[in-house]
């Protein structure tokens, strides 16, 4: 069996984080390896303790989730990171992403969603709830509507079919019976994509995907 998934649980409330971890610490793949109050303390122990994973609350003394998880992305960039808050927030939300965050997950339905949200992180995938899902879709028709600059196309039309059948998390394997290729020829284009665009994983791909209105959620 594959080693737990060793996770950073950091809120300023210790009574949600008690009610996190017996979440988190029920399921054998998870296992809540440090504890911290604030964005700062978050920081130390993610050095200290280098978890795979951190799932960061938005509103912390000394910093915010998201100003740690932006320093943790610069720190430890193979740190996969979750945002958990009770803010259904549109700015929030964007931000996350822009922070390199993984995925947001409302505390009201942590129950239901943080193990998957967790799973999701580490299979390099984003978790996205409704209704950020809808703001995503908003955010572009806007950007489309008063004629903001989309991002530009800097692949070609078969690096952009591959690049959207990874962003909707098909195989290789599946990618290439869909498209009449061989897999070998679906790995090629898909490190084509990762150098080009100057990308790391799987991802990072799907983050672009989104920006350029490539995937339907």
């Amino acid at each position: 069996m594959p080693s737990p998934t060793r996770v950073l649980l950091a809120d300023d409330h210790s009574l949600v984080r008690r009610g996190v971890r017996l979440i988190l610490d029920s399921e054998p793949d998870l296992i809540v390896v440090a504890e911290a109050g604030d964005g700062a303390e978050a920081i130390e122990r993610a050095r200290a303790d280098r978890p795979d994973l951190a799932i960061l609350d938005i509103a912390m003394p000394r910093l915010t989730g998201l100003q740690a998880a932006r320093e943790l992305s610069r720190l430890q960039p193979d740190l996969r990171i979750l945002i958990l808050t009770m803010y259904d927030n549109e700015q929030y939300f964007f931000e996350a992403l822009k922070a390199g965050a993984s995925g947001y997950v409302l505390k009201s339905v942590a129950d239901r969603d943080l193990v998957e949200a967790c799973r999701a992180a580490m299979r390099g995938e984003p978790f996205l709830y409704p209704g950020a899902v809808n703001a995503l879709i908003r955010n572009y028709l806007d950007r489309a509507r008063d004629g903001s600059e989309l991002p530009a196309k800097a692949i070609t039309d078969r690096e952009e079919e591959i690049l959207k059948l990874v962003a909707e998390g098909h195989s290789s394997k599946e990618i290439a019976d869909l498209l009449v290729i061989s897999v070998k020829t679906v790995e090629r284009h898909r490190a084509n994509l990762l150098h080009k665009l100057g990308l790391k994983d799987r991802l990072e791909l799907t983050r672009y995907a989104i920006r350029a209105g490539l995937i339907e959620p």
